[in-house]
């Protein structure tokens, strides 16, 4: 990925309710404000948060067109965007969603290729707490697993067997 000189995100942390004291509108909506963009760099092996991918204007989106198939872009590296929901119980703050969506990049050609439906869908999804990572490849598992313990080791303990399974590599 480019070099970005600027000072690294963390995570998006739980905010308050923002619909805290109204009784009608808004209330059971859910919030973007915990949920961050980590993309995975398979091939560098590494994974940054880059919050330009909310709106598909990540380091790795920008300049490229994306393409229905992957077939139309047969040398393209990989990259997955995982979405990370953050949340608090009563131990403390953990991965509360966690779900990984596939994105193909040939800088050269400036091509990709990407399910924008499914980037939306798995967004919801990790909003609602799921984990979806099991369609994922070993290394790509392994770089996102040690991306968030390194995070906060923390928040890791404090999330789900669902999630340490999920990315742990045989």
């Amino acid at each position: 990925m480019e070099e970005n000189k600027k000072k690294p995100l963390g995570f998006n942390i739980i905010k308050p309710d923002p619909t805290d004291g109204h009784k009608g509108f808004g209330k059971g909506a859910l919030s973007l404000d915990n949920v961050s963009p980590v993309i995975i760099d398979v091939d560098a092996g590494d994974a940054v948060i880059d919050v330009g991918a909310m709106h598909a204007r990540s380091v790795v989106e920008k300049g490229i067109k994306f393409l229905k198939t992957k077939e139309e872009v047969p040398n393209a590296k990989p990259y997955w965007l995982v979405w990370v929901t953050v949340d608090r119980k009563q131990e403390g703050p953990y991965y509360a969603g966690v779900t990984a969506c596939e994105m193909t990049v040939d800088r050269e050609i400036r091509r990709g290729y990407k399910s924008l439906p499914e980037h939306v869908n798995r967004m919801d999804k990790s909003l609602k707490r799921y984990i979806i990572v099991d369609h994922m490849d070993d290394k790509s598992k392994k770089i996102l697993s040690d991306f968030l313990q390194n995070h906060n080791q923390d928040m890791w303990n404090n999330s789900a067997e669902e999630l340490k399974k999920g990315l742990a590599v045989e």
